[in-house]
């Protein structure tokens, strides 16, 4: 099963070396990993996408809560919560292909954020399953780059994450 975890972690040099070395060091794969300061400079909000059984999530946060860095964790995944993503996608714009590309960046919501003669980049927003939809929407072939952000998460209602 999938898990978005998150955690706040002191904002010091190698706390991210040692969050994904406990990842590594038990065989746990990280499908997607964001990490960034929050209001507070002396915190960073990492979250982490994971997959596993209930029992494996548990481990995981156990170990975790274990590390020196790390403030708090919460399985944000165990409640209501709200996920986004963000995609920039470089894209071959040439003759018909022009208007098509913005077309389907419209149909998704998406913005065109630099045009040349030859390419569009678009920006895309939200759930991992539209980021792929649009992809598999498209050409292949018309694809010339992809940089996708990795998730981020919050809990839904009066559920925080902070001190």
């Amino acid at each position: 099963m999938r898990h978005v975890i998150a955690l706040l972690i002191e904002n010091e040099s190698g706390a991210l070396s040692r969050v994904s070395g406990l990842f590594s060091a038990r065989g746990y794969n990280i499908e997607s990993l964001t990490v960034a300061p929050t209001e507070d400079a002396s915190l960073s909000r990492m979250t982490i996408v994971t997959t596993g059984s209930d029992d494996i999530i548990e481990q995981i946060t156990k170990q975790l809560n274990k590390l020196v860095d790390v403030v708090k964790v919460v399985d944000i995944s165990e409640s209501a919560h709200i996920e986004r993503e963000l995609m920039l996608i470089k894209v071959r714009a040439t003759g018909k292909d022009r208007e098509e590309m913005k077309r389907m960046a419209d149909i998704f919501r998406g913005r065109i954020i630099d045009a040349t003669d030859s390419s569009y980049v678009i920006e895309l927003t939200g759930a991992q399953s539209k980021l792929d939809s649009f992809i598999g929407a498209i050409d292949n072939a018309l694809i010339l780059e992809t940089v996708r952000s990795g998730i981020v998460g919050i809990g839904r209602g009066d559920r925080i994450l902070k001190l």
